[in-house]
């Protein structure tokens, strides 16, 4: 299955349970389009959130995001890594 990396902005002051928390939203309901969240890192100095998944489609990490209140403002596939 493809890999994908997608950044949110905008999620200043983010803390690790508030980030947990984002993320465990969206393990919640990832199964509903097929996605697997892996991983997820933040920076609550620039607002930035960086999450790793493996999914069918970059529409479908959007789409999960967007569920759960945290839209990703860009989404890249990751056709190779080491």
């Amino acid at each position: 299955m493809p890999k994908f990396m997608d950044v949110h902005h905008g999620m200043h002051g983010i803390t690790s349970e508030g980030l947990k928390a984002a993320h465990q939203a969206d393990l919640d309901i990832q199964d509903d389009e097929g996605v697997d969240f892996q991983k997820a890192w933040g920076d609550p100095e620039s607002g930035m959130v960086w999450c790793v998944s493996e999914a069918p489609s970059a529409e479908a990490v959007k789409r999960i995001h967007e569920r759960t209140g945290h839209p990703a403002t860009e989404v890249y596939p990751v056709p190779v890594e080491v």
